[in-house]
């Protein structure tokens, strides 16, 4: 017999509001991983010099690209009907894993192990935002 002292009580997340707060988790990541990036010898130089990877401005128009994407899914979980929200949630969420986990991989080095583990969190959560939008309740 459970003990009244001992619970808590709790409730369900709306499934929007858990998609939006493990986008949020994800950017605060990602902008951890820049900005730490910025300690790593050489870097600040590098982009002083242009010597970096996004040293064009279409790499840039990329790299920005890729960021943007996952910071409106933090909105646009929140306002999508549920089909096109977990459709996006899935398919976005799912590349992101994937591309994130292939960045840690090769990355691997002293000075970016910060950076590794960033990426690998990075692709649990979007991992963990996939199978949520997997498993979304379907009205009986």
């Amino acid at each position: 017999m459970k003990n009244k002292k001992t619970e808590f009580e709790d409730f369900n997340i709306n499934i929007k509001i858990l998609l939006a707060g493990l986008w949020t988790s994800v950017m605060f990541l990602y902008i951890y991983g820049d900005y730490f990036e910025l300690y790593v010898p050489g870097k600040v130089e590098g982009l002083i010099s242009g010597k970096n990877l996004l040293n064009t401005p279409y790499k840039l128009l990329y790299a920005t690209i890729l960021l943007t994407v996952p910071s409106l899914m933090i909105f646009l979980s929140l306002i999508l009907k549920p089909k096109i929200n977990r459709i996006l949630n899935i398919s976005i969420a799912g590349f992101l894993a994937l591309f994130t986990f292939f960045i840690g991989m090769i990355s691997i080095s002293e000075w970016r192990i910060f950076y590794v583990m960033l990426a690998f969190l990075e692709s649990i959560l979007t991992s963990v935002i996939v199978w949520k939008a997997w498993t979304w309740k379907r009205i009986s």
